[in-house]
């Protein structure tokens, strides 16, 4: 069990969607994606270059096919995606936005050492976790993340590299990650958290975390639960990950949530079932013990079952 105050037990995404992702007309184009719609950027050390800035060439191609990726992961990387989940859910504007995990502010801190997975890692192998763990690679057509050397990893650094154009090697950049709300004295409660969902978060995302879709091939707004959601293992499935980032970025276009706030939603989001944690192998007891010293609810009983055990997409 986790190290938590709960006031009934004891957003996201992963994630939330951007409504102004690129739409290039497949997944090796190279046209210039449309820069995202102007978001409300906190102060930070770094102003990332416009897509429509992107150079010509061979490298700005690939930069491109980055960019259409980050916006579109399950219809541009679709063999190693296992949900609904695309990159610029949980890092807003393409990856431009300070206090929304911007890309621009992680390429210069690797390789570096990962509690996570105990050595250090290159950006490649960090990007193979987000594939492994928010967009649920192990349910995906091949199994896996791309392995090292894919075009898809290629091309999705080549559109960090290039979002980090001018930032300082190895220095920490304000607006890195996201933000980490002060926790409420008397903890969070599940309860108060599902009557914040219901009137701030239901209408873009369903009332039963489903999101939303405009069209069989274009979710607008993501799952928040269920098999098309972020997995156990993913990073947002902690209640203050997820807390720091709903109290910067949610709700959309108007983030205005108390800290109690942040904390009650992103506690009753992560009270949902989700699927599996890949790297349970034995009794979900004993990944609890190896994996979830945190502040989760993996392995809480709720509503009479145990969270943590996982949830398939339909055959």
């Amino acid at each position: 069990m986790k190290v938590i105050m709960l006031v009934l037990l004891g957003m996201l995404a992963g994630c939330t969607p951007d409504k102004s992702a690129p739409t290039p007309s497949s997944s090796a184009s190279t046209e210039t994606p449309a820069d995202p719609v102007a978001v409300a950027q906190p102060v930070s050390g770094h102003i990332a270059p416009k897509l429509s800035e992107i150079p010509e060439g061979p490298f700005g191609d690939s930069v491109r096919r980055g960019a259409a990726i980050f916006f579109d992961t399950p219809g541009k990387a679709a063999n190693f995606v296992g949900n609904s989940q695309s990159c610029s859910n949980c890092h807003m504007g393409g990856g431009r936005v300070a206090d929304s995990g911007p890309m621009w502010a992680a390429w210069g801190m690797y390789p570096a050492y990962r509690k996570k997975n105990n050595h250090v890692n290159t950006m490649e192998e960090r990007l193979q976790g987000c594939f492994t763990f928010s967009q649920n690679a192990p349910a995906s057509a091949s199994g896996a993340a791309p392995p090292k050397g894919d075009p898809v990893l290629v091309d999705l650094q080549a559109y960090i590299f290039w979002l980090a154009k001018d930032v300082p090697i190895g220095k920490e950049m304000p607006g890195r990650g996201f933000p980490t709300p002060k926790k409420p004295a008397t903890g969070y409660s599940v309860e108060r958290g599902k009557v914040v969902f219901d009137a701030q978060c239901a209408l873009c995302h369903g009332a039963e975390g489903q999101g939303l879709r405009t069209s069989a091939d274009h979710q607008q707004f993501p799952p928040l639960w269920g098999p098309e959601s972020y997995n156990w293992g993913a990073g947002m499935h902690r209640v203050n990950t997820a807390a720091g980032f709903i109290k910067a970025n949610m709700p959309l276009g108007k983030a205005d949530l108390s800290d109690q706030e942040a904390w009650d939603v992103a506690a009753y989001i992560n009270s949902k079932p989700r699927p599996k944690d890949p790297r349970q192998v034995g009794s979900l007891e004993d990944n609890d013990q190896k994996n979830h010293d945190e502040d989760c609810l993996y392995g809480d009983s709720h509503e009479g079952k145990t969270l943590g055990v996982g949830v398939s997409r339909a055959l």
